[in-house]
């Protein structure tokens, strides 16, 4: 929006008026890391304001100083960094066994049609299935070690990740390959060389919407049979009504889902820097 401004000469000269509601319009990094830090002040003074006027019971919704007083105590305390620990991996064993086979069979199935025809239909059936529900089979196949907590992490996404990454495959511009193939390129050259470098951008977008699938899965799969990890720790704080350590615990994987996220977008920034729209 334009406002028009008279100079000292008298002439009449439009200036561009600030607004902070503009469609689709882009804002410095400095304005969007204000607003962000803005909204979290707001949410965790509007948490602590609550519960010292009274509106929410202090012991079962206890206040964001109290949480952050739990969260001293597990580290010093309970050895809380090896619970982390020992979630990291689940997550991240589970979800690269996701991507190993994501991936390839993504690409393919949105690649060939004949490949999708065949594999689609067992894909779109899983992927309603929820991954709780495979629990009692789990432990009965595979016990109550690692390996159950694994598999249900890694059935808790693998199915999503397929399809994403088949959609993205057939968004790719006919274009690229009937291109490369008019040049002369095989089935294999094209697929290596065109369609897959085309995808990896999309494919990284792809895994960073399913990580934090991953690990909205990860409490349900360390409350069976789990004596290690957040959500173990999470249910050793029921037993005793410690429901700051719980919170803390949510507030922890909140945390480590946005800390993967930032470092995915990084990732992606320097590896496909072209796709950086220029402000």
């Amino acid at each position: 929006m334009t406002a028009p401004v008279t100079t000292q000469a008298g002439q009449s000269v439009a200036v561009s008026k600030r607004r902070w509601f503009e469609f689709n319009k882009p804002i410095t990094p400095a304005s969007a890391i204000w607003l962000a830090l803005s909204a979290w002040v707001a949410f965790f003074g509007l948490w602590e304001f609550a519960v010292l006027m009274e509106v929410t019971n202090a012991v079962l919704l206890p206040g964001p100083v109290t949480v952050l007083t739990s969260f001293v105590e597990l580290f010093t305390e309970k050895n809380y960094l090896a619970d982390i620990g020992m979630s990291l991996y689940r997550v991240l064993a589970s979800f690269t066994l996701a991507c190993l086979l994501a991936v390839p069979l993504g690409i393919l199935m949105g690649t060939f049609r004949s490949v999708e025809a065949f594999f689609n239909p067992l894909v779109s059936a899983f992927r309603y299935l929820p991954a709780p529900s495979f629990i009692p089979l789990l432990l009965m196949w595979l016990g109550a070690g690692e390996s159950q907590k694994l598999a249900l992490l890694f059935l808790g996404v693998v199915w999503f990740l397929i399809t994403l990454i088949m959609d993205y495959a057939k968004s790719l511009p006919a274009d690229y390959i009937n291109t490369a193939l008019t040049l002369g390129g095989n089935r294999r050259q094209v697929l290596w060389t065109v369609v897959v470098p085309a995808m990896l951008p999309n494919v990284l977008i792809a895994m960073r919407q399913m990580l934090a699938v991953s690990w909205t899965y990860l409490v349900i799969a360390e409350i069976v049979a789990a004596d290690s990890g957040i959500g173990a720790m999470m249910m050793r704080a029921k037993r005793f009504v410690h429901i700051d350590e719980i919170m803390a615990g949510i507030v922890t994987i909140g945390l480590l889902g946005l800390l993967f996220d930032i470092l995915l977008r990084a990732a992606q920034r320097l590896l496909f820097p072209y796709l950086e729209t220029k402000e």
